[in-house]
């Protein structure tokens, strides 16, 4: 990297070219003096300045304003040697590349096939999506469940039986425990839907909970995480040594979560990007996580619609989520007769519409479940053979079940479910309206299950959209615009175009 260092002997005025926004790290308050101005500029990324990086992209502006009279003979040659530390501790502290890539696949990213400060991961995704990366010093590679619904990323800290991925504090040098005095644990969890707790060992003790009843607990820890050749020190993180899971299948196959919601404390905030993308594959089990900008030429313009805030506490409403406001559902051409007051948050906050890549299904709350299952059966009865089996329940919450023969090469027409938000709409077609379950079978037939859920029968007081349903769909997170938007793409053609 190349850094330049720029003296001038200036009279009283601060350069117009200098960022003087009280959120730059840049930002030092002038002091009025009629002569003698020393000037720094930086063009090199640092992540010291990760926010005007990925504004600027190219170099950062750096003004230092100073008082300077009478020099005896040596005071140059010491603040030249003050100005070179400085230069040299932000030029060279871990800058940030303008692309950042973890493959799973073994292909490379092509140079220059992104947009500066975009940082591309890919994933895979069954019946989680996942994120491989690594974490540590000396490096450890771990895989992560990507989760739009939590804030705290974690890792599994103690090896346990079924559990055979797990991450080693005790062999890393750059692991370091948070105490319970630490502002972070004092003031940073506070969105935390369990409050944190202070060990016999005086650390910061976080018992994290979830709607499939799993649980999980540790210490909260800082460390580095590697993504790509970028290494992002200090990042606070869960060190979790014990819990329990409702699919240990498939717990087993990763070491922890990455926690992507509005928290403070979740991965996304603590890098520093404004916004991210994913999309996810119909066809295979791959996709592509983005951090950054994305503007491509095969990408289609995205429809926005902008998340809902209710600054005020309230016991069912999860304040950092990415919560859009659902007006309605479109059955084929059919718009189910509800009234818009049964999409909208009551006064204890229930009835929010949650964008979660953690949850597999979409899950409505009992009355809007209803009258899409009822309408859906309607509109496939001359299709569909239903499973009359009252005691049937998929996944707990999924009771609306049919019989495809299993010499049935494809599902038959299906009519178009689309959920209508303010502003954009998604639309879940063929395959992904059922899924079959797994080694069931019924008097000769495959059973297929409604891919839409009862909320109410997991005790979930909302909506959620689950990721099974932004297949094939360009997914972006906006938080510096505080909006979600969507994009109809085949996904792994954009993977295909993006290096992967």
């Amino acid at each position: 990297m190349r850094c330049t260092l720029l003296v001038f002997w200036l009279r009283g005025k601060m350069s117009p070219h200098a960022d003087h926004s009280p959120h730059s790290h840049a930002h030092l308050q002038q002091i009025q003096r009629p002569r003698h101005k020393l000037s720094l500029k930086l063009p090199c990324n640092t992540n010291t300045f990760k926010s005007q990086l990925q504004q600027k992209k190219t170099y950062i502006p750096f003004e230092f304003s100073s008082p300077i009279r009478n020099f005896s003979r040596t005071m140059p040659i010491l603040l030249a040697l003050l100005l070179l530390q400085l230069l040299t501790t932000l030029c060279f502290s871990a800058p940030k590349p303008e692309t950042l890539i973890l493959p799973l696949k073994t292909q490379t990213l092509p140079q220059g096939s992104l947009p500066k400060s975009t940082n591309k991961l890919s994933f895979h995704h069954n019946v989680t999506l996942t994120i491989s990366l690594s974490v540590g010093s000396p490096p450890q590679q771990v895989t992560v469940v990507l989760d739009t619904g939590s804030e705290l990323s974690w890792l599994r800290c103690k090896k346990a039986p079924n559990f055979n991925s797990v991450f080693n504090p005790l062999a890393s040098k750059s692991y370091s425990p948070v105490p319970c005095s630490s502002s972070v644990c004092r003031t940073r969890t506070r969105d935390f839907p369990i409050p944190v707790s202070c060990d016999p060992k005086k650390l910061c003790h976080s018992i994290l909970s979830y709607a499939d009843a799993s649980s999980i607990e540790g210490n909260l820890a800082r460390e580095t995480f590697n993504l790509g050749s970028s290494a992002q020190p200090g990042t606070i993180f869960g060190c979790m040594d014990s819990g329990s899971s409702s699919n240990a299948d498939e717990d087993s196959k990763t070491t922890g979560l990455m926690g992507m919601n509005r928290g403070s404390l979740s991965f996304v905030t603590q890098m520093g990007f404004p916004k991210f993308s994913y999309c996810i594959s119909g066809r295979d089990s791959s996709g592509v996580l983005l951090f950054g900008e994305a503007k491509f030429d095969w990408l289609k313009p995205l429809n926005y619609t902008p998340l809902v805030h209710i600054s005020t506490p309230l016991p069912y409403f999860d304040r950092v989520a990415y919560t859009v406001q659902l007006d309605g559902i479109r059955v084929g051409g059919k718009v189910l007769l509800l009234p818009k007051s049964v999409f909208v948050p009551d006064h204890s906050g229930a009835g929010q519409t949650m964008v979660d890549s953690g949850t597999q299904f979409t899950f409505l709350l009992g009355p809007v479940y209803t009258a899409l299952k009822k309408e859906f059966t309607q509109q496939t009865k001359p299709v569909l053979n239903l499973l009359n089996d009252p005691n049937f329940v998929f996944q707990g919450a999924m009771d609306l079940c049919f019989q495809v023969p299993t010499n049935r090469p494809s599902l038959p027409a299906l009519p178009t479910v689309t959920l209508m938000f303010r502003g954009a709409e998604m639309s879940v077609s063929g395959e992904r309206l059922l899924y079959r379950v797994p080694g069931m079978v019924r008097d000769g037939n495959q059973v297929y299950c409604f891919t839409y859920g009862n909320s109410d029968l997991l005790g979930i007081q909302a909506f959620v959209i689950g990721h099974y349903h932004q297949q094939n769909v360009w997914m972006e997170f906006d938080l510096e615009n505080s909006r979600v938007g969507v994009a109809e793409v085949r996904c792994e053609l954009a993977s295909q175009k993006l290096g992967l």
